[in-house]
């Protein structure tokens, strides 16, 4: 397994308790910064990824590491679900997100709660998909993780994971590596007040085993038929795997 990577090396606690931190630091400006940061192509990354899903038909679904619940939202629009149910161990994320769905009058169709996805609080066999996006590279364990996200999927449901991952090709590799260790930590340095979190970011994406790695993992805790696709040369992978 991969070295732990924590976002604040001179703070004590878990990994779990600084990402919390982190992300609670970061709530109001994430958005902004996500989409700035990405010139808009998260947009476009998260549609493909819940484009996995459409021929399923999901009922229900639990969107993992919700954050300000943008994949949600994007999800009920493209495959209109029951429901979807949101977790998160940020407060101030989760703060944003329930903001917005009050404003898009969406709480009989989106709920969110706190809780840790490494134990998530829910029954097994519940849901008809889980997906989770830019939140793996973040569980203290991964491999828990993901064995908790299958325990809660009803047999023969889908997981959806959207990831940040290494581009391998000459010059992409070269560009995304610069932007990522100079460009975005100074742009977060400059909007965010925790300047930290743009410099944990590409380190995180450094440690995370992405590829045939993760797929691996997946195959591990006992999903069936895991598939790995890089989009824009590698710089982000969409793995899907059924319980």
């Amino acid at each position: 397994m991969s070295k732990i990577i924590t976002p604040y090396t001179d703070q004590q606690g878990t990994k779990k308790e600084q990402v919390a931190d982190m992300f609670n630091n970061i709530s109001k400006t994430y958005d902004f910064l996500n989409h700035f940061l990405s010139l808009g192509i998260d947009i476009i990354w998260r549609k493909k990824a819940i484009n996995e899903l459409k021929k399923d038909q999901p009922k229900l679904i639990l969107d993992v590491a919700t954050g300000t619940g943008d994949f949600a939202f994007e999800a009920l629009t493209i495959l209109k679900p029951e429901k979807i149910i949101g977790v998160d161990i940020s407060k101030g994320m989760l703060s944003i997100a329930q903001q917005k769905i009050d404003k898009r009058k969406l709480g009989d169709k989106f709920e969110v709660k706190l809780g840790d996805s490494e134990k998530l609080p829910f029954d097994a066999d519940g849901f008809d998909a889980v997906t989770v996006a830019y939140g793996v590279r973040n569980f203290e364990n991964l491999e828990t993780g993901l064995a908790d996200i299958h325990r809660v999927l009803k047999p023969g449901g889908k997981a959806v994971v959207l990831e940040f991952s290494k581009p391998k090709a000459f010059p992409v590799k070269q560009l995304y590596n610069f932007y990522f260790n100079y460009i975005t930590p100074g742009i977060g340095k400059l909007f965010s007040k925790d300047a930290r979190a743009y410099t944990y970011l590409p380190e995180s994406v450094a440690a995370f085993p992405d590829g045939k790695t993760f797929t691996a993992l997946m195959d591990k805790v006992g999903f069936k038929h895991t598939k790995h696709r890089p989009l824009a040369f590698g710089i982000c992978s969409i793995y899907t795997g059924i319980k």
